[in-house]
């Protein structure tokens, strides 16, 4: 029976690439995010292999939801990506928006906890695997950046859970890029990181064999 993967933040960008890397590799894909329409033209190119699960990445039932229908389609669930994420338009703490910092936590920390608390009975019940988009931004010091503080909870927060799936077997992984060329930013970045990139990593830790835990790995342009 084939594998299926759930992916939050899967309309564009590191969540659409993963999609498709997964299902090259012969993966289900629970395609959430927001955008219907995106989610729609995903499915259609990929086939029978996706499903579409609109819904908001900071409702934990609106997640708990779409992942009971994945369930109901493919019989089970061994991996979740927590890859649903934001940035901010104004950097820096004197000059940061605070109901923008209030979107940014409801989406990067609240976000991600609510996957992993919607998606843990089925990856408990498959000995499965949670993957957690980080960042490179979440292992150094920005100035005032409170996206890189969103990040250094990924980070922890991954490494905390990871001690607490390796007690029934399960697996964790923090995947950190750098720079990576997406819609996240408003000026194309070409010379950095593509999407495909981070998808390949997010495969490379599926699918080590169940003795080996890839547990944080960063993905840096060389550019």
């Amino acid at each position: 029976m084939s594998k299926t993967l759930f992916i939050t933040g899967a309309s564009s960008g590191i969540g659409a690439a993963t999609a498709r890397a997964a299902v090259k590799s012969g993966w289900n894909a629970g395609l959430f995010a927001r955008s219907e329409d995106k989610l729609g033209a995903l499915v259609e190119e990929l086939g029978d292999q996706a499903l579409a699960l609109p819904g908001d990445a900071t409702s934990l039932n609106e997640q708990r939801a779409a992942i009971g229908t994945l369930v109901e389609r493919y019989g089970k669930l061994d991996a979740a990506f927590a890859n649903a994420g934001m940035g901010l338009s104004a950097a820096g703490t004197e000059q940061g928006d605070p109901d923008e910092w209030e979107t940014l936590v409801q989406l990067n920390v609240l976000g991600l906890l609510w996957t992993v608390k919607a998606a843990m009975p089925q990856l408990k019940a498959n000995t499965g695997h949670m993957l957690l988009t980080g960042s490179a931004a979440g292992r150094t010091h920005i100035k005032g950046s409170v996206y890189g503080a969103s990040k250094w909870f990924v980070h922890g927060y991954g490494g905390n859970l990871a001690q607490e799936m390796r007690e029934w077997g399960g697996r964790c992984t923090v995947i950190a890029p750098g720079m990576v060329d997406t819609p996240f930013f408003d000026e194309a970045k070409p010379d950095k990181l593509k999407p495909q990139d981070i998808a390949r990593a997010a495969v490379y830790a599926l699918e080590q064999p169940a003795h080996a835990c890839v547990q944080e790995m960063f993905v840096m342009p060389t550019g």
